[in-house]
């Protein structure tokens, strides 16, 4: 309720399965699928960054197409803006999955005070009470929503509107300040970006 004017608190209702993945996707899960690494700090551990919204999406598709991921019947896709702070949150209604107090993000992920402003291999950090890591900080996580301000009222499943400027990106990265970093913050970046 004291985030930003963007950040507008409103029931939201999940009515569908998802899954994410536990870590954030590293430079050598992008090359095996896409056979580069667009990333400034290119080690196999650390978490790929330097890709638009439509290279996250084009990894989607072309590691869905792949034999194993076909016959095992996986579809991957970018989270929506809901089902990404649901994660993130991990049943925690806090400003962090950890709680409020930001003194403590050294120990959950890499943001201003603590990266050297560069990303770190991912897992490093204490996971949120769901076992995932990196939800706060080290590389931004794009969503498929475009960014719009929220709904006023309880929405079910929401998908963000059908079109818009910028596409939503959550959880911070490693030179973001603590507050950038928290479950509720949201970025409105341009897909190019």
């Amino acid at each position: 309720p004291y985030g930003e004017a963007d950040e507008t608190p409103h029931q939201v209702t999940l009515t569908k399965p998802f899954s994410i993945g536990v870590y954030q996707v590293t430079n050598a899960q992008w090359k095996r699928v896409m056979g580069n690494v667009p990333s400034n700090w290119q080690d196999d551990d650390r978490p790929v960054e330097q890709v638009s919204w439509q290279d996250a999406v084009d990894f989607c598709t072309k590691l869905s197409a792949s034999p194993a991921e076909r016959k095992a019947g996986r579809v991957y896709r970018l989270p929506t803006e809901a089902e990404w702070e649901y994660a993130c949150r991990a049943g925690t209604t806090t400003n962090f999955s950890f709680g409020d107090d930001e003194s403590w993000l050294g120990e959950h992920g890499w943001f201003d005070g603590n990266s050297d402003k560069q990303t770190h291999a991912v897992g490093q950090k204490t996971p949120n009470p769901w076992g995932l890591y990196d939800m706060h900080g080290n590389v931004l996580e794009w969503c498929s929503d475009w960014s719009d301000e929220y709904a006023k009222a309880a929405v079910s499943d929401p998908h963000g509107p059908s079109a818009a400027s910028a596409r939503v990106a959550r959880g911070g990265n490693c030179i973001s300040s603590a507050g950038r970093c928290r479950s509720a913050f949201r970025y409105g970046l341009e897909p190019s970006c």
